[in-house]
């Protein structure tokens, strides 16, 4: 196998290792490196990006904390086997902006972790280092105007209206930012077409969904923890669905028609339109 990387942008200012590791994980994602594939050796590497064997060395440890690649002492370093492991949203949410037409379907408890892995992308075709044609963001959520299994009062398990206002407050904040920010880059003449929508189903979300670009799905589930929140001027002990300990799995139409991961990429697809074009409604910012 011979490896032909990417070249790197000459504008990009992130140290060099992690423009490295940036080139080289994108070939993973991308299957340009396969699951078992040997990676060059450094002295290849070396040549191939034009940087120093330390520089190597630290993109490679990085890849090797992601998890996208294990060394064998002796024998070098390989690309490890993905299926059904923990996997990082966001450096494929950002490989997926380098495509000419973007989807990102998200199905979850809020989009604060979306809202997050978006703007490095945002900030790239701002500056032209990224250039889609167009972008589509599609957004399910829960009704907080109705009551939820949580978050509920620690005390009782009870329902309490305050919880549910903060919650539907912060889904606005952060769709509403989204929506914003993609529509600016339309108005901008930076990508010709845009769109994001935002509706909400009147189930307890457990678990969070990303479809992005139709060809890889990430999946996790919510646990439910204690907290204790400020809802409107008071402290409140409740219990929780916390998007921070959701372990992310990635599955991927490039594994294979056959194989189980793209049987769930199908999978996630067809439980998202199915509840979008059904049960879910336009969200309304005033919560009426």
């Amino acid at each position: 196998m011979t490896f032909t990387p990417e070249p790197l942008d000459p504008d990009d200012d992130r140290p060099p290792y992690e423009q490295v590791a940036s080139s080289l994980g994108a070939a993973i994602r991308t299957r340009k490196l396969g699951p078992g594939d040997k990676l060059p050796s450094h002295k290849t590497l070396t040549e191939l990006y034009g940087f120093a064997r330390a520089t190597i060395q630290r993109a490679l440890r990085d890849l090797e904390d992601e998890g996208l690649v294990v060394s064998r002492k002796g024998s070098g370093v390989y690309v490890r086997n993905r299926t059904e492991r923990p996997a990082g949203l966001r450096p494929y949410v950002e490989q997926a902006f380098a495509s000419t037409d973007v989807s990102i379907d998200f199905a979850g408890f809020s989009s604060e972790t979306l809202h997050s892995a978006l703007q490095e992308p945002i900030d790239k075709i701002r500056v032209g280092r990224l250039t889609p044609s167009s972008i589509s963001i599609r957004i399910l959520v829960p009704d907080m105007a109705v009551p939820h299994a949580a978050p509920v009062r620690r005390e009782d398990g009870a329902d309490d209206p305050r919880l549910r206002r903060r919650m539907h407050d912060m889904m606005v904040g952060f769709t509403r930012s989204i929506a914003n920010s993609i529509h600016e880059l339309s108005v901008l003449g930076l990508v010709p077409e845009t769109k994001v929508s935002v509706r909400v189903h009147s189930g307890t979300q457990f678990f969070k969904l990303y479809v992005v670009n139709q060809e890889d799905a990430f999946f996790g589930y919510y646990p439910i923890r204690p907290n204790k929140v400020v809802a409107e001027g008071e402290v409140i002990e409740i219990y929780d669905l916390v998007g921070a300990d959701a372990t992310l799995f990635h599955y991927s139409v490039n594994e294979g028609e056959a194989s189980s991961g793209a049987q769930q990429v199908e999978q996630a697809r067809m439980w998202f339109d199915s509840v979008w074009s059904t049960i879910g409604r336009d969200l309304d910012p005033d919560g009426n």
